[in-house]
């Protein structure tokens, strides 16, 4: 598709928002949320919802909070150093994370660090498993993380401060406030973390050196209604911190990393009878320093800069139907100390459609194409269905085409970029079944994903270029367990989640590496009146760490687990005073070749709310 063809589609939708404006004029929403196709257009597909309660018990990392809640492995180079996903057998690059319904995955590296995202700075996030390129564009192969934060227009005014210690001198302070009326919201939020991250070995000599890290973050959303049809919403957030990367050997020169994001987007929403329109404008940047020997001034560096347009109408063709069009350009530049001439320009085209036939039977499908001067970008699809049977048992179906685009140090990085790169795709395929018994739920999805052309930076010589070659086969099972039950004022809850996932190399039949054939995790909640006592455990299997599968090399299997109690004072004002105890069995273990995590350690924390 040309942009030629990309504008003609555009003026369409615009000369559709021109009839829109003559139709009945329809209050706005009272919850406003930006991300609106993960609302809509992924109901045959499993999506799990963590509320603020669930966010609140956790560790502020993304990576400890998705960790203990879903079957996403993470490879963790240590506490609090660079982390990455592996969702349903895939790479780190084939996990999108979406904000607000923006991609920001790195266009530096294509993937996101999941320790430089605090989770309280969100009001929700949700976990979408399974193909999501149609939708939310590039990574999106093995799933997609939602940071969403949402206004309510109705009078309110709170704040909430909330302050922890720890082991390993590890400090954190946190503040939210969220004012609104019935015209005008605004949340904002502070966090700041810090760590000597110092903590000794379980089992042997030594401790972790040069592990020390901060991070201070922003975030801040601010809505206004115009009028009776139009609501204006800005949304920022901003990320500042420096990590020590930790010492395998106490020789080893001493390193650290500096990294400083910023994301802005202002989003016009407007309600035109069936009509929704959505027009957005984001202001994404990213920069890291790399420093070799922190002894020196001498650094390398990269940064990344973009600029996206988006367009977004929904119809609502009637009570059943809703037709969504998505039109979005982005341009991106690139900077470095090893990068040439990083710039690109990008231009899609979506056609989303849900259809509910009857109280039992949905469906829904979508198609998407890009345009680039960089690389062919594949036509993709995805379609399925969910019919509920009975109040015991619903039934999902789900398949879609979905793909990765080679990154900026794939494609420029000097001496061994190639811009003759492919973007990977995959094909999948899903079947879920979702089976509900008074306070209890059991989710089982069987998966199947084929992946070509993936990238791989492998040695030519003397030099090491990324090539597309392999073809990878991934499928599993996923299962998510939920019961909750209240009686005599006492409230149980249990959330449990297991995946068994093969990932394997087509030319060679071995699993990847860092892929565990097993992994579970949960939460064992009580509450009775102002106390609440809750326990998270966490298995994961052995994982390959050569691609040979030499078992010599493997990563034990290891289970830990955390133990928490809070106690809530106050009526109007709350005070919460909380006690955590986190690797509570002291396991010895690592989620890195030599890179070990800490043994038993304390958290302590206060909460004022007013």
């Amino acid at each position: 598709m040309t942009f030629n063809r990309l504008i003609l589609v555009l003026t369409l939708v615009l000369c559709h928002q021109l009839w829109a404006q003559q139709d009945t004029i329809v209050p706005l929403k009272e919850v406003i949320i930006s991300d609106t196709q993960l609302r809509d257009f992924s109901n045959t597909q499993q999506v799990l919802v963590l509320n603020d309660s669930v966010i609140g018990i956790n560790q502020s990392s993304l990576t400890s909070f998705l960790n203990y809640n879903t079957t996403i492995y993470f490879k963790e180079n240590g506490l609090g150093m660079v982390s990455s996903p592996s969702f349903r057998g895939t790479t780190a690059q084939q996990t999108a994370v979406i904000w607000n319904g923006i991609n920001i995955n790195s266009q530096l590296t294509g993937q996101t660090d999941f320790n430089v995202i605090n989770t309280r700075d969100f009001n929700a996030i949700d976990v979408r498993a399974g193909g999501g390129s149609v939708i939310y564009g590039s990574s999106a192969i093995g799933g997609s993380i939602h940071l969403n934060n949402e206004l309510e227009y109705k009078e309110k005014f709170t704040n909430e401060l909330r302050a922890n210690f720890g082991s390993f001198n590890t400090l954190g302070l946190h503040y939210a406030g969220t004012m609104a009326t019935n015209k005008f919201s605004a949340s904002l939020s502070f966090t700041r973390n810090s760590s000597d991250n110092d903590y000794d070995y379980v089992g042997k000599e030594g401790h972790n050196l040069n592990g020390q890290y901060y991070n201070n973050s922003a975030s801040a959303t601010v809505g206004y209604k115009i009028n009776q049809k139009n609501v204006l919403t800005y949304y920022g957030y901003l990320f500042d911190g420096e990590r020590h990367f930790s010492l395998i050997f106490p020789s080893e020169t001493r390193t650290k990393y500096d990294n400083f994001d910023t994301r802005n987007m202002l989003e016009w929403t407007g309600y035109y009878g069936r009509f929704t329109s959505k027009l957005k404008a984001a202001y994404l940047s990213e920069k890291y320093k790399y420093f070799d020997n922190i002894y020196k001034d001498d650094y390398t560096y990269g940064k990344s800069e973009s600029i996206i347009g988006k367009y977004d109408l929904l119809f609502q063709i009637n009570s059943k139907m809703k037709l969504n069009s998505v039109l979005n350009f982005t341009q991106t530049k690139g900077y470095g100390s090893n990068l040439e001439g990083a710039e690109r320009h990008i231009g899609s085209a979506s056609v989303l459609f849900s259809h509910s036939v009857t109280d039992k039977l949905m469906y829904e499908a979508g198609i998407r194409k890009e345009a680039t001067n960089n690389y062919e970008s594949p036509f993709l699809y995805s379609a399925g269905a969910k019919y509920r049977f009975s109040d015991f048992y619903m039934l999902r179906v789900n398949g879609s085409k979905n793909f990765r685009i080679p990154t900026f140090q794939d494609l420029y990085w000097q001496g061994s970029g190639n811009t003759d790169l492919k973007p990977e795709s995959s094909i999948q395929g899903e079947i879920g079944n979702e089976f509900t018994v008074k306070n209890a739920s059991l989710t089982v999805t069987g998966y199947y994903i084929k992946l070509k052309d993936m990238l791989r930076w492998l040695p030519t010589g003397s030099v090491w270029r990324p090539q597309n070659t392999d073809r990878v086969k991934t499928y599993g099972i996923e299962t998510v367990f939920k019961y909750n039950r209240e009686f005599n004022g006492h409230k149980l809850g249990l959330t449990a989640v297991y995946g068994y996932t093969r990932s394997e190399n087509e030319d060679t039949g071995n699993q990847l590496i860092y892929v565990p054939y097993h992994k579970g995790s949960g939460t064992l909640s009580y509450a009775y009146n102002k106390l609440t006592a809750y326990y998270q455990f966490l298995y994961t299997g052995e994982v390959f760490t050569r691609s040979d599968n030499n078992s010599r090399y493997n990563i034990d299997a290891y289970t830990t687990g955390n133990l928490g109690a809070e106690y809530t004072f106050g009526k109007t004002t709350t005070y919460k005073l909380g006690a955590q105890v986190l690797n509570v069995w002291n396991a010895d273990y690592v989620s890195v070749d030599s890179r070990q995590m800490p043994g038993r350690n304390f958290n302590f924390y206060f909460t004022l709310k007013l």
